[in-house]
């Protein structure tokens, strides 16, 4: 570049084909889970009113161990995880 003379723009073109953007396509987008630590309470997705929530126990893979505080310590119910919501 000489003096007096200003500076060439910059080509954008060759930048944007070379892009690294990608667009995914929906159902390929994580669905993120709400954390929900062993102890707390929760509820189905379409739970009744009239039913109390439930005592999370745990969570492993996808799936979590639930039980109504009326059913004593053993009895407990297998659920997936995305159909629960923190109470």
């Amino acid at each position: 570049m000489s003096q007096g003379q200003p500076p060439q723009p910059i080509a954008i073109h060759r930048y944007t084909s070379r892009s690294n953007l990608h667009v995914v396509p929906q159902k390929q987008l994580a669905t993120v889970l709400e954390l929900l630590p062993p102890g707390s309470f929760v509820t189905l997705e379409n739970q009744p009113n009239d039913l109390p929530p439930f005592q999370l126990i745990q969570c492993k893979g996808g799936r979590c161990w639930v039980r109504q505080q009326a059913w004593g310590q053993h009895v407990h119910w297998e659920v997936e995880h995305r159909r629960l919501k923190s109470a």
